[in-house]
């Protein structure tokens, strides 16, 4: 059995539509009041500025595109099949801030063709046996470890990324604490179409639905204040790096999903994800030191927002 080529298609068509909505958000992010302080009153204005903003609710409007071949694309998929495959994201992000004149460089062709290669090479050997768990549902115990875990690394990025001044850095850690609320929002997304198929009811009366609501929010916000505390650059690999390997630990963990066959195919697949990192991160190195511009202005010079350090 080969993983569903429309299940292929859907991520792609997700991790498209998310691209769009990246940039958009991005864009607007440096065009509202500064919240980098993470202060109440700040973060207020922040907020009311930013769901107002025709930048942003275009990015929502890509959001719920992307969001709707996401979860259905998971209830066909495996959860660890589907969010390493939303990498390509990045992929599209760029191509995308490319046309917005910016050059590409002859180290983004190369780390974008060893992206590509590494997920031509994750769809090959998640091929070999690309199981979608017990269908059962999630496992309570590794669940709530999980739960824990990622909750209190979050915590911990945030916290840090508070008391970091370089605008880079901290938009990287604040990436971090984004990619674990993704890898939350899909493995939800996951149990919520499982129950879905048992009709409307059921999905309105679990849990899950109301948790990824509230998940999905805190996503949203924590998303915008990355993108304003520093470049894209810094940011976007954190995401596009912490979600996929999250999610193949809960896949396998919580959904008990088995992707590969052997100690080999295993060992491969470690070294291809460790591959599939470094090559997100170098992507997102590549002229970090000149984030896209906005509207002729760029991320550094907009009235509000810090300058890089």
């Amino acid at each position: 059995m080969s993983v569903s080529w429309l299940v292929v298609v859907l991520s792609l068509g997700s991790a498209l539509a998310f691209a769009v909505s990246t940039n958009l958000k991005h864009s607007s992010a440096a065009q509202v009041p500064d919240a980098s302080g993470l202060r109440v009153g700040t973060l207020a204005r922040f907020v009311a500025a930013t769901v107002s903003h025709r930048l942003w609710l275009a990015g929502i409007v890509a959001d719920v595109i992307g969001l709707t071949l996401q979860v259905l694309a998971l209830h066909l998929g495996a959860l660890a099949v589907v969010q390493p495959l939303l990498v390509s994201g990045l992929l599209f992000s760029l191509l995308l801030r490319r046309r917005r004149g910016r050059r590409v460089t002859g180290a983004e062709i190369r780390w974008a063709l060893v992206l590509s290669a590494c997920l031509v090479t994750f769809l090959f050997l998640a091929g070999a046996n690309p199981g979608t768990g017990t269908g059962d549902g999630p496992d309570r115990l590794p669940a709530v470890v999980a739960a824990a875990v990622g909750l209190t690394v979050a915590g911990a990025c945030l916290l840090l990324a508070h008391r970091r001044r370089p605008a880079a850095g901290a938009a990287a850690l604040i990436g971090v604490a984004v990619g674990v609320v993704y890898a939350a929002t899909a493995a939800l997304l996951k149990g919520l179409t499982d129950r879905a198929v048992h009709g409307p009811l059921v999905a309105l009366t679990s849990w899950q639905l109301y948790t990824v609501i509230v998940v999905g929010a805190v996503g949203l916000l924590l998303s915008q204040l990355a993108f304003q505390a520093g470049p894209l650059t810094a940011s976007l690999p954190a995401m596009a790096t912490v979600d996929p390997l999250l999610s193949i630990v809960v896949g396998v963990m919580v959904y008990d999903e088995h992707i590969h066959r052997g100690p080999w195919s295993g060992a491969g697949l470690v070294v291809l994800m460790l591959l599939l990192g470094v090559s997100v991160v170098e992507l997102g190195k590549v002229d970090a030191a000149d984030p896209a511009p906005v509207d002729g202005h760029t991320a550094a010079t907009r009235p509000g927002v810090p300058p890089e350090r």
